[in-house]
């Protein structure tokens, strides 16, 4: 496996590791500041519909004048950030922002981390090297789900986002080293 794909799938398994905490806890949060099932809902898909739409305006604009190495890793910081965020969220609509944050965050970072991975990947061993790539996702984020219960039942929501922010910056930072790869 090249040196990329390994930047590329490192970091993205510490990415997943943080992300996957809030999992399903995202609904008890959302009860938390005020939400109910209508208000989980739309903060769900005012993620999707913001990730979807600004993934194809990304993919486009990556295949053009701006480099994907560069957008993938300001998807990733901007993850952390807004991650980051959930600490100062006390209301439904502060949930919407935060949601629609993340959704900008993963437009950037997917359609771009996908393109380098497949650039980047051995063609021998695409097979396996996109089952890694995928089942490692998988596992990591099942892992991040517990370890998030485990948390926010011994400390709470606070704790849980700090975590889960302090993860992605780590993993923000590996996957960083793309961009000095990248020019080699």
């Amino acid at each position: 496996m090249r040196k990329e794909s390994h930047i590329l799938l490192w970091g993205s398994n510490l990415w997943y590791l943080g992300e996957g905490m809030l999992g399903p806890l995202f609904a008890i949060f959302s009860q938390r500041v005020g939400g109910n099932i209508l208000d989980v809902a739309w903060a769900w898909a005012t993620y999707m519909f913001v990730t979807g739409f600004l993934m194809i305006v990304v993919g486009k604009l990556s295949d053009g004048k701006f480099r994907k190495e560069k957008l993938m890793v300001i998807g990733f910081a901007l993850n952390a950030f807004f991650t980051f965020a959930y600490l100062f969220v006390r209301t439904p609509m502060h949930l919407f922002f935060v949601q629609a944050g993340l959704g900008v965050a993963a437009a950037l970072a997917y359609p771009t981390w996908e393109a380098l991975f497949a650039k980047y990947e051995c063609k021998s061993t695409g097979g396996l090297v996109w089952g890694l790539a995928n089942g490692e996702a998988r596992i990591l984020t099942g892992i991040a789900i517990v370890i998030g219960g485990l948390i926010v039942n011994y400390f709470s929501f606070q704790t849980l986002f700090i975590v889960m922010g302090c993860v992605e910056t780590v993993a923000t930072v590996y996957q960083a080293r793309i961009l000095r790869r990248s020019w080699l």
